[in-house]
């Protein structure tokens, strides 16, 4: 399906991208573009990892970030840029001054993951740290931009911006010119947006289809209404793509060029990434796996060869443990399950004894003696299991009530 939007004169063209790519020769990697026999095997046709997460700074940001500062004046360049960002556009942000020697002001949440300030830090950025929600750091940002002069580079509303993403959709062409289908995770738009103006200029027979983290698509009622529209208190695992409204010149192009925008849930996004460790040895963040996510829901929706964008890796180590556990989870890899038992000397040992029949890997085990809505010979077991799958779940939870344990949970 092809959306209608009120824009009608692209603000970013092929020749714009091929601009944009002369200017990052020798500053952007050409990333590689890697096979999936896994996922070519579900999805009948060829499938191929456009890996971005293997981009300097770890994500496509510093291209749009590298092209918007080159185009700077003389004299807004000696005024120094600001941005602000959780994660990935601070960092591409950083280095793109730091090789322009362009000074930089970055504002974080001040929750940001240290590994993602530190890093940005060391790309040469002045960090500061305001605000709990981007919303509040990006606030922060502008205003500094009004009071100092410096140019506030916006990590997707801009065309240059844009431009630079497009160099993505060329390398794609490129490696893989047999392609049909290029899937995309959508923000606020510039890297589909980018991709698409690039893409359809010189294969207007190629789909592009864009995906949303489900508690933070802002782009379908978008395109529905015809303009951007902001979805209140987005909420996904996937903070690369949690983007609660579109931007006004990415969302014109999106509903000019791109084919479809879809939707996943976190489970699709928690297995995608396990996907993407185990399968393909690729580090992952969950904003970068949303492709995956998207062809691990409806396999039989994409025409082949397929090639999904990998757009970044830059994931938390404590936020990569728990998606990992939650992935399992969503594969029956994974069970908690809590239980009463009675309160007697091998009563542990006679519970685990059990789970070691059916072959339940006991990775951790919480033991509450002591607890007002416990009875007095009464004691709560929280497990932590390794398992199979879904069908090995169910058999756990039956060999747990047959040898007489009350299930909680």
């Amino acid at each position: 399906m092809r959306y209608s939007t009120a824009s009608r004169v692209a603000p970013v063209t092929l020749d714009d991208v091929r601009g944009a790519q002369k200017m990052l020769s020798g500053v952007a990697r050409v990333t590689a573009m890697e096979g999936s026999r896994h996922l070519s095997q579900l999805v009948g046709s060829p499938v191929h990892f456009k890996c971005e997460n293997l981009q300097r700074t770890g994500s496509f940001k510093l291209r749009g970030a590298y092209v918007r500062i080159a185009g700077l004046l003389p004299e807004q360049r000696a005024a120094g840029v600001v941005a602000a960002s959780a994660g990935n556009h601070a960092q591409g942000v950083a280095l793109a001054s730091s090789l322009l020697g362009v000074l930089s002001t970055v504002f974080m949440p001040q929750g940001a993951p240290l590994p993602k300030i530190s890093a940005t830090r060391d790309y040469g950025a002045e960090v500061r740290l305001h605000g709990q929600v981007v919303d509040e750091t990006l606030a922060a940002a502008q205003e500094y931009a009004e009071r100092t002069g410096a140019v506030f580079i916006h990590p997707f509303d801009h065309p240059d911006v844009i431009a630079g993403q497009g160099t993505v959709g060329l390398e794609i062409l490129e490696q893989c010119p047999e392609v049909r289908t290029v899937v995309v995770g959508i923000g606020g738009g510039g890297l589909a947006a980018g991709i698409a103006v690039a893409v359809k200029a010189l294969r207007p027979d190629v789909r592009i289809v864009g995906v949303q983290a489900e508690g933070a698509a802002a782009y379908p009622p978008s395109l529905a209404a015809g303009r951007p529209v902001a979805v209140e208190n987005p909420a996904t695992m996937a903070d690369g793509i949690k983007v609660g409204r579109p931007g006004d010149v990415p969302f014109g192009i999106v509903g000019d060029l791109v084919d479809e925008v879809r939707t996943v849930s976190e489970d699709a996004l928690s297995t995608a990434l396990l996907l993407c460790l185990e399968r393909a040895k690729l580090v992952v963040e969950p904003a970068g796996a949303s492709p995956v996510a998207a062809l691990l829901s409806e396999p039989d929706a994409f025409e082949g060869p397929v090639v999904a964008v990998l757009s970044g890796g830059n994931v938390d180590p404590v936020l990569m443990q728990g998606v990992l556990r939650h992935g399992m989870a969503a594969q029956g890899r994974y069970l908690a399950v809590r239980l009463r038992l009675t309160d007697r000397p091998g009563a542990l040992a006679t519970l685990l004894g059990v789970l070691s029949v059916v072959d339940a890997n006991v990775l951790d085990v919480s033991h509450v003696r002591t607890h007002p809505r416990l009875g007095l010979t009464e004691a709560e077991v929280e497990l932590h299991l390794e398992t199979k799958g879904p069908e090995h779940c169910a058999e756990v939870g039956r060999a747990l009530r047959e040898a007489g344990y009350t299930v909680i949970a």
